[in-house]
């Protein structure tokens, strides 16, 4: 089994959310003492013994297999990318350690070839690992002059007021970083420059740690935001997150505008600072 500690806590947190009439079970009136589904009556619901769910939960239970798997998660009536977490955190990759990442020089060049459209190549943790000038202008921040550690997508919404005043509706977009985050952790509980990052950035932001708390994952591929920048106002851009394919780690992500919108013309006054800076 992977992370102890991680499993159990998403499992009670998704148990928690359950009400028992919601998954058709009776209650009789009693007094609840915690909120949610109880660990016997999920194991019901699952078809397992309460011994055996709560080995489970506690990350116990040796060899679980993909029929217990599948029973838990549709008791807990998990979402797809809520199943997939739970399968990583069952049976976690032990590779320790990752290289550092790199990006390809074409994959650089293709950035380079878009001098209209933002775009960067994001990786592991949410690191930004390469970029284009006009995404770093739609951030209004010197990316080049960031230490490295700090040029990551979620410590800059949480850590830097200015990158984080871009985003008229910050919320949302603080709860999607980090249930991408939490996604990938799953897929990297042995990394130890991962759990340093997130050392680092509970430490300096309370609203990160409020949204770890919530437990929710998700996989990021498309969707839009709206945006505020000093020179063009608001805005909304669409953004296309494509995986790379011969690398799961990384994915390079694009900023569009529709045609002919107040978006576009927003997008064009932003690329004019671009090229009067260059």
């Amino acid at each position: 089994m992977g992370n102890r500690a991680e499993l159990g806590t998403f499992l009670r947190s998704r148990r928690a959310r359950l009400k028992p009439e919601d998954a058709g079970l009776r209650q009789y009136g009693e007094r609840r003492r915690v909120p949610g589904l109880r660990r016997e009556e999920l194991a019901q619901l699952a078809g397992v013994s309460v011994d055996y769910y709560v080995r489970f939960e506690q990350g116990r239970a040796e060899n679980v297999s993909d029929t217990v798997i599948d029973a838990v998660a549709t008791a807990l009536r998990l979402d797809q990318f809520e199943r997939q977490h739970l399968l990583h955190l069952v049976r976690p990759d032990h590779t320790g350690a990752r290289p550092a990442q790199q990006v390809r020089p074409g994959l650089r060049r293709l950035l380079d070839s878009m001098p209209d459209t933002p775009a960067f190549v994001l990786g592991r943790r949410t690191d930004i690992l390469a970029w284009n000038e006009l995404f770093a202008a739609l951030l209004t921040v010197d990316l080049d002059a960031l230490p490295p550690a700090q040029r990551n997508k979620t410590w800059l919404a949480f850590c830097h007021p200015v990158v984080r005043e871009r985003y008229v509706n910050w919320e949302r977009k603080a709860a999607d970083l980090v249930a991408q985050l939490r996604m990938d952790l799953g897929r990297h509980q042995c990394d130890p420059e991962f759990h340093d990052f997130l050392t680092r950035i509970s430490a300096e932001s309370a609203d990160f740690r409020r949204h770890w708390e919530a437990q929710e994952v998700r996989e990021k591929s498309h969707g839009g935001y709206h945006l505020r920048h000093p020179a063009a106002g608001e805005f909304t851009l669409a953004y296309e997150s494509l995986l790379l394919p011969d690398d799961p780690d990384q994915s390079l992500v694009v900023y569009t505008a529709e045609p002919g919108s107040p978006s576009e013309a927003a997008l064009r006054i932003v690329n004019s600072l671009v090229s009067t800076t260059s």
